[in-house]
Parts: structure tokens; C-alpha cells; sequence
């Protein structure tokens, strides 16, 4: 079920798209050939758009009434792909655990919170497994293992170079891309949670995930955004080990995040590498602090 939603949710946003270059809508045939899904779908979708206004539909008349505004569109983490889910449902078990070397991770556990099944969850955790931060043990049960001082080193050299070349990329994207409307969603929350820190600082680490892998993708290379599902288990996860100055940490990485995304919409490529190397060091300085 949580499949089949993700699908409408992706077709719905990609329709959205369609609606705001016309006055009127194709034939359900051509619109369900331009979004590559049943027909089913598309009419769900045209339900959709005429119960928030954004239509007439009267049989073969579908006649647009007003431009789509960022708020009609389902955010980006529920469009996401079936591998992406399960990625994003792996960290928050892991953040909720306290993510502490030996924590036991469960596959079937997994499969069943997600929605899915296990041969799926079983294939992630595979892949996730060549960094040597999981291991792999009887019974369907993986263990959560530490990591070295010289492998973190390691790795902020490696994302340092990869987020530089995605910033680079997200300056350059034409002003009607969707990342930028994602950017502005994002932006908001962190104004949110700032105007409520005391309460809501530990919403960070899922919101700092949402926004650099935003940036990553921005790259279109495959290797970069795969290399992030190793970004994401360390920097965004596994310093929560270590508690201390958590709020004050956050605070001011969230700060700095709203920073770096003013110079990303500055289209200027050195403040924004500028605003990137300055809040990936804070990164690298938090993350060496947690480890023993």
C-alpha cells in the first residue's frame, strides 16, 4: 500500500508540473502515457486537483483555474522510491535506538514498519554493509558497529568534495526547477523549529539529512548520491551518541544551513562554496568531537 501511495503522490507532483504550462489538461489516455501510470491513477489525480480548485472537469473538459502554488505539492520525502523509504525508515530506527555500537537491527522488524518485504530491507542492508559500519549475524539480525577516527577523517574529505561539486551544480539549476521549491519547504521548517528549539532541536537530524541529499541530487551523478547513504548513517546519526550541547549544536547548524541556502540562491557559485565549506567544517569538528 505505502508503494502504491508513493506512486500517486510522484505522478500527482509530475502532473502539477503539467498544470502550471497550460490551460487545459490532455485526454486521460495521453495524460496517463505522459506520467506512465494506469489510468486509474490519472482520474484519482484529476479528483484530486478539482477538490482543491485547481480544475473544472466535466467529462473531456479539464480547464485549468489557477496555477499550482508550492503547498499543493506533496513533499519530496513522500515521493520518494520504495529504496529510499526503506533508507530513510533504517535511520530513524537507528536515531530512536540511541545508535549505539551493538544495537540490533531487524529485518523482518524493518519490513513489517515500512510496509514492504524482506527481501527488500534484506538488499539494503546488503549494500549499506560494504562500508563496515553494520555486520551481518544469524536469524535475520544485523549489528550496528563503531567507526574510526581515521575513517571519519577519511570521509569528510570524500564529502567535501562531493557536496562542493552538488552546490556547484544546485547555483546553476534554471529558476523553475523543483528543487528550488523544495529549498523554500525546507527553509521553512528550519524557521520553525528555530522559533521552538528548546522543544523541537532534535527534529534536526532527519531535516539536515532532507537538505543535503536535496543538494546532492542536484549533481545528477549517481555515484554522489549513492555515496550519501554513508553521509547520512554517520554525520546525521551517529554523533547523536554523544548528547552533549545538542540543542546549542543544532542551533547553530541550523543557522548555518539557512546561510548556505541564502548563498545557494544567491546563483553565486563562490558565496555559495564559501557558505558550504564553512558549514561542512562545523560538521567535521562535531562529528570527530563524538567520537571516544
Amino acid at each position: 500500500m505505502a508503494k502504491q501511495n508513493t506512486v500517486f503522490k510522484d505522478a500527482y507532483n509530475r502532473c502539477l508540473k503539467v498544470l502550471a504550462e497550460t490551460s487545459s489538461l490532455p485526454s486521460e489516455p495521453e495524460l496517463g502515457q505522459v506520467l506512465g501510470v494506469s489510468r486509474t491513477t490519472v482520474r484519482a489525480i484529476l479528483g484530486r486537483f478539482e477538490e482543491e480548485k485547481l480544475i473544472t472537469w466535466d467529462k473531456r473538459k479539464k480547464i485549468v483555474l489557477r496555477q499550482p502554488q508550492p503547498d499543493d505539492y506533496f513533499p519530496t520525502e513522500e515521493t520518494d522510491s520504495l529504496a529510499e523509504i526503506i533508507e530513510r525508515s533504517f535511520m530513524r530506527r537507528i536515531l530512536a535506538g540511541g545508535a549505539e555500537p551493538g544495537m540490533q537491527i531487524n529485518e523482518l522488524e524493518l519490513a513489517r514498519e515500512i510496509g514492504t518485504g524482506t527481501t527488500s530491507v534484506r538488499e539494503f542492508l546488503i549494500r549499506f554493509s560494504r562500508f563496515g559500519l553494520i555486520e551481518k549475524r544469524p536469524n535475520s539480525h544485523w549489528i550496528l558497529k563503531g567507526f574510526t577516527r581515521e575513517f571519519a577523517l577519511e570521509l569528510t574529505e570524500v564529502r567535501e568534495m562531493f557536496e562542493l561539486r552538488s552546490a556547484a551544480s544546485f547555483v546553476a539549476l534554471p529558476d523553475n526547477h523543483s528543487a528550488w521549491q523544495e529549498l523554500s519547504r525546507i527553509e521553512a521548517v528550519h524557521h520553525e523549529i528555530l522559533a521552538d528549539i528548546d522543544n523541537r532541536y532534535t527534529e534536526f537530524s532527519e531535516l539536515d539529512e532532507r537538505f543535503h541529499l536535496l543538494v546532492h541530487k542536484s549533481s545528477s551523478n549517481r555515484f554522489i548520491v549513492d555515496f550519501y547513504d554513508i553521509i547520512s548513517i554517520v554525520f546525521h546519526y551517529h554523533y547523536q551518541w554523544n548528547k552533549t550541547n545538542a540543542r546549542q549544536r543544532n542551533a547553530r547548524a541550523l543557522e548555518e544551513h539557512l546561510a548556505y541556502i541564502e548563498a545557494l540562491r544567491s546563483h553565486d557559485p563562490k558565496r555559495a562554496e564559501e557558505a558550504c565549506r564553512r558549514h561542512l567544517r562545523s560538521a567535521r569538528e562535531t562529528l570527530l568531537q563524538s567520537i571516544p
